[in-house]
């Protein structure tokens, strides 16, 4: 074989090893992403799975706030109504499941309030026991989203940084969506009631 010959196979040898080492950087980069949004729905999950079990506490002081109840039951109907697809993750998507769980979050704002009007309630072991396990909970969702939003920016960043970019382009890498606050968010809820 030629010299020229080796140059070429040589040439063609590093560029498949660039392909496959850009190729399995993207999916490394995915697949934490990925596992960050399962561990952000496991939280949200632990919150609703909580849910019943204080507003049954709250319910037995509380037998006339039925309005809050409700809001509470349908919140938590419409969290389990909005699944995310990690492989078919859209910015829409993203948004509905955020909606959804800013709506029980506020439903249970809602609660606390209620239980703030009944002072043998905000006594009870089980009621404190909750409500501590609960705002552990706000602080794992809010750790868990920032964990994912990191874990997306480093995805896409290589996803859309030359020469990886294309690679993405040709594998069809897209970029993922980051959780945002919603809307509204940057004023304090009106927990009237």
């Amino acid at each position: 074989m030629k010299k020229t010959g080796w140059i070429i196979l040589g040439v063609i040898v590093v560029l498949v090893l660039w392909v496959f080492s850009g190729y399995n950087g993207l999916v490394e980069k995915q697949e934490q992403a990925t596992t960050e949004l399962a561990n952000v729905q496991t939280q949200y999950q632990r919150r609703a799975d909580m849910m019943p079990q204080l507003a049954k506490i709250v319910k037995a002081y509380a037998k006339h706030e039925k309005e809050t109840f409700e809001a509470v039951t349908k919140a938590r109907a419409a969290v389990g109504q909005v699944k995310l697809d990690a492989s078919n993750l859209t910015e829409a998507k993203l948004k509905e499941y955020t909606a959804a769980q800013g709506e029980l979050a506020n439903a249970f704002s809602k609660l606390m309030v209620v239980a703030e009007k009944y002072p043998e309630l905000k006594a009870s072991e089980n009621f404190k026991s909750l409500q501590i396990q609960e705002e552990g909970t706000e602080n794992r969702i809010s750790e868990a989203r920032r964990k994912y939003n990191d874990a997306v920016q480093a995805y896409n960043q290589t996803a859309r940084k030359m020469p990886t970019a294309l690679i993405a382009g040709i594998f069809n890498f897209q970029t993922m969506p980051k959780f945002e606050a919603a809307a509204g968010a940057e004023k304090a809820p009106d927990l009237d009631l």
